[in-house]
């Protein structure tokens, strides 16, 4: 029997080697927050923080925040629409982003401003959350407060989320079709409550036909859709302009 020698392959970050193969855009011509947005791109949730705490010497945080953290999960984001990353980079670079924002928001010695609340879960009966966590991401990476209410949620206490929160936008993922019966009955409790809140739903097991059925329903298509989405809430547009707009 032939022993394996040779482990570099195994254990090899293929992640880490995307920007190499031209993959990975160039963020920043600042050189200072380009290397900060490439350890977001690359997931490095170590190595980020003592480049941030150099980067503060002569950045502002907002500045860092913005133009490395921010950017370089949106980059991120364009690499997940282009299939060139998957959940597991999406995670790594959303806890890269997220420990650069604390270390910023420790510099300001207060929490990053944020646009809106959004609230957001995964159907009850559910545990396949993986839609959610990316949309959760994305969300936080544009700028939103997310309301993270986790997975196999009660469909009392989406609404009473809702009603705590005065979010712009409830989103729901389902990944199975025994699942997603729940949402028009959280659609349905928000009307009689008198919140018309745009409520876009999305994952495996749900389509278009299903989510237009019911009133403040949007489909979404991918998760990559919800910051859009969230800004169009955040400006006014009605569930129905949304749908007209992101379904038919």
């Amino acid at each position: 029997m032939k022993l394996l020698k040779d482990f570099s392959n195994i254990f090899r970050r293929y992640d880490l080697a995307l920007e190499k193969t031209g993959q990975a855009r160039e963020i920043s011509k600042d050189p200072i927050l380009q290397k900060i947005a490439k350890y977001v791109v690359d997931g490095d949730d170590e190595n980020i923080i003592p480049a941030i705490k150099e980067a503060l010497k002569t950045k502002t945080p907002l500045e860092i925040i913005n133009d490395a953290l921010i950017a370089g999960m949106n980059e991120v984001s364009r690499l997940w629409d282009e299939g060139v990353y998957f959940l597991p980079q999406v995670i790594l670079s959303s806890d890269a982003m997220n420990a650069g924002i604390a270390e910023c928001e420790k510099a300001m010695g207060k929490s990053m401003e944020r646009k809106a609340k959004v609230v957001t879960h995964t159907a009850e009966g559910d545990i396949h959350d993986i839609g959610q966590v990316i949309v959760n991401a994305l969300l936080n990476a544009n700028g939103f407060e997310v309301i993270n209410l986790g997975a196999d949620v009660p469909v009392e206490k989406v609404v009473a989320a809702c009603k705590e929160h005065k979010p712009i936008m409830v989103t729901g993922t389902a990944l199975m079709t025994t699942t997603m019966t729940a949402f028009p009955k959280i659609a349905h409790m928000l009307k009689q409550a008198g919140l018309e809140i745009p409520f876009v739903c999305g994952g495996g097991a749900v389509s278009e036909e299903f989510v237009t059925s019911y009133d403040l329903g949007i489909w979404g298509k991918e998760a990559s859709q919800a910051p859009g989405m969230a800004e169009d809430a955040l400006a006014g547009e009605s569930w129905q302009s949304m749908r007209a707009k992101w379904n038919g």
